[in-house]
């Protein structure tokens, strides 16, 4: 993208303080040396945005599948210790510290933080960050919780450290990220559109 922004000039106004009136389209091809007219300016940006939205559905809809089926695996792992508690060799450390539904609860928990990190990738919504925030909410709490009573075990079991934070690190701050770098794709698509706009009304 950044490679694509370096093909709009930038020239200065006599008497223009404002940047923004500094940006003007290019008005030659580079290849060619053939003049930009506007159609073709208009074709150029709305390839660009289609372009992000299109890069920006399949991010959004690979990181909602791994979310789900981390999603599984904690339904399956909180019905395995309903059926044959303490079967599971992670769910077996605590087994001197914590008690069954406490486990239990805890998994459903981290599925409640999942779902809220999925509704965020695929509400279309401009506010949709707000459920990434949300999910860090229940995944702080698992965090902490999960910590205390690891560091209470008589040695730090490093093979369940995705405990504490996987729903934390791998849903909420995993997507908090990359809806940023989405976020930043998306601005700058809009200010070449911005560009083409303040070039038309010269």
């Amino acid at each position: 993208m950044k490679k694509l922004a370096r093909r709009w000039r930038r020239t200065r106004g006599d008497g223009e303080d404002d940047d923004d009136d500094k940006l003007v389209l290019p008005t030659f091809d580079d290849i060619d040396s053939r003049p930009i007219d506007t159609q073709e300016q208009e074709e150029y940006v709305r390839s660009l945005e289609e372009a992000h939205a299109q890069q920006s559905r399949q991010w959004k809809s690979m990181f909602a599948v791994l979310l789900v089926c981390y999603g599984a695996f904690l339904f399956y792992s909180s019905f395995q210790q309903f059926m044959s508690p303490w079967e599971l060799r992670y769910h077996a450390y605590f087994r001197e510290d914590l008690k069954s539904w406490m486990i239990i609860s805890a998994e459903w928990i981290a599925i409640m933080a999942c779902c809220l990190s999925i509704v965020g990738l695929l509400d279309k919504e401009n506010d949709h960050g707000r459920w990434f925030w949300y999910s860090c909410v229940p995944g702080s709490a698992l965090a902490i919780f999960w910590l205390y009573y690891l560091l209470r075990l008589p040695k730090f079991r490093w093979d369940v450290i995705w405990l504490p934070f996987g729903p934390f690190g791998c849903g909420a701050g995993i997507c908090l990220y990359v809806d940023h770098l989405l976020e930043e794709s998306s601005e700058e698509v809009k200010k070449l559109r911005n560009y083409m706009y303040a070039y038309k009304a010269r």
